[in-house]
């Protein structure tokens, strides 16, 4: 059978102020139950609570990466190159390309490795803009399916080249 007992529980200030006392700022007494096995239950009710927040942003962080995909302009070792530079996507989901080595980059779509129907202008960087900096970023959805090829103006000769393709 339960009892009720109370329990003192000192509530610290959240003003911000630094207290020149050692005295808590608030003491309220809270009315405690003692049964059999009340450690028990309040430790499998947080075990479960913890175990469903870290399948709730897990499934967040997952949902957040197949909605995009980040792609380095220039390789960690300093190579004219996008990493990766051939990978597969979802109609619609975000690629962001970002600048990382060697700069300065673009992203351009060949008008001619694309799908038919899809306007390069409105998906590529104008070859006259670059980034200049590193972590600057370059975002673009494409919504047809098919094959997508891309390059660097400033690097292209030098392979600075990728493909996309859509699902």
């Amino acid at each position: 059978m339960a009892s009720i007992t109370s329990a003192t529980v000192a509530i610290p200030s959240f003003t911000g102020l630094k207290s020149t006392s050692s005295k808590p700022s608030a003491v309220v007494r809270i009315p405690t139950v003692a049964s059999t096995s009340p450690k028990l239950t309040v430790k499998s009710s947080l075990k479960d609570f913890g175990v469903a927040a870290v399948a709730a942003a897990a499934s967040i962080a997952l949902a957040g990466n197949a909605m995009a995909i980040d792609v380095l302009l220039g390789s960690g070792d300093g190579a004219l190159a996008f990493v990766p530079n051939d990978f597969t996507i979802a109609k619609g989901e975000k690629i962001v390309f970002k600048n990382n080595a060697r700069f300065p980059h673009n992203v351009v779509f060949d008008e001619d490795e694309i799908p038919s129907g899809v306007d390069a202008s409105k998906i590529s960087m104008d070859e006259q803009d670059l980034l200049n900096g590193p972590g600057e970023t370059y975002e673009v959805a494409l919504t047809e399916p098919g094959t997508y090829s891309f390059y660097c103006a400033p690097h292209q000769g030098a392979g600075m080249v990728g493909k996309v393709t859509v699902n």
